[in-house]
Parts: C-alpha cells; sequence; structure tokens
C-alpha cells in the first residue's frame, strides 16, 4: 500500500498499521472484528459479564438480563444466538444434562475468562475517564449549537 502523499511520521505510521492489519487479519469475519463486535454489541458483553459470576442456565440467563440490562428484555431467540455466536468463537461452553426434561446451561471457557478480564481493564478505563468522556461531549455539542 503506498501512502507517499503523507508526511514521513503519517507515512511510517500507517505503512505499521497496514502492516498489522495484514499480519493479524482484517477480513470481515476475523476474530479481531468478530470479538470487539460483540464487545461493542447490545447482549454478548453482559452476558460474558454474567457467566463470569456463574455458570447459568438459558432461563436464569434471560431473566438476569430482563433484570440487569438497560436494553430491556431479551427474546428467547435473540438469547439463544448470542450465547451460540459466544460459543461459536470459543468463549462459552454449551451443557445438556442427562435429566429429562434435559438442562440446558452455559459457562465461560478458559478464553472467555481471559476475555472477560481484557475488558473489564477497558471498563475500568471507561469508568476512570467517564468525566472527560462528559466534558468532551458537552463541549462538542456546545459547539454544534453555534
Amino acid at each position: 500500500m503506498d501512502f507517499d502523499d503523507f508526511d514521513p511520521p503519517a507515512r511510517a505510521g500507517l505503512a505499521a498499521l497496514a502492516q498489522d492489519m495484514a499480519d493479524h487479519g482484517s477480513e470481515r469475519d476475523g476474530p479481531i472484528r468478530s470479538i470487539f463486535g460483540l464487545l461493542g454489541d447490545r447482549w454478548s458483553m453482559l452476558l460474558l459479564l454474567l457467566l463470569a459470576v456463574a455458570p447459568f442456565r438459558h432461563a436464569e440467563l434471560r431473566r438476569l438480563l430482563d433484570r440487569l440490562s438497560a436494553e430491556g428484555g431479551i427474546s428467547q431467540r435473540m438469547l439463544t444466538l448470542k450465547l451460540r455466536l459466544l460459543e461459536r468463537n470459543g468463549l462459552v461452553a454449551r451443557s445438556v444434562s442427562e435429566d429429562v426434561p434435559p438442562k440446558v446451561g452455559y459457562a465461560l471457557t478458559p478464553l472467555g475468562i481471559e476475555l472477560v478480564g481484557e475488558a473489564r481493564r477497558l471498563l475500568g478505563w471507561v469508568q476512570a475517564s467517564g468525566a472527560r468522556i462528559h466534558e468532551a461531549r458537552a463541549a462538542f455539542d456546545r459547539m454544534d449549537e453555534d
């Protein structure tokens, strides 16, 4: 990729970024895009945080999401889709009991536990930076009014 129309420091930074993207994947369904997408979607991060507390059954997760989410309730279909996506990415393990009727439960995998640890660091940064973020928003909104 050619960045000749930028000054040398920007050119070097852009070339390094392009190489990093090439090395670690920039494809649409690559891990980087899908995991960051999960962290930013409506339900997945809260599901991971809940499962970091303890393994839960499907119905328990739905009730907990209804109680804790600012989004309101989640449909059974959407919960199933989100859990399957987390399972596909190796973050959540699904178990089925031998009971009749069978009970389906979900727990974090070791990879999911690692991700939650990293996500908590990011959440901590956002919480610590909240006042500065609100100030920046207010300043931007004041500029927009002028």
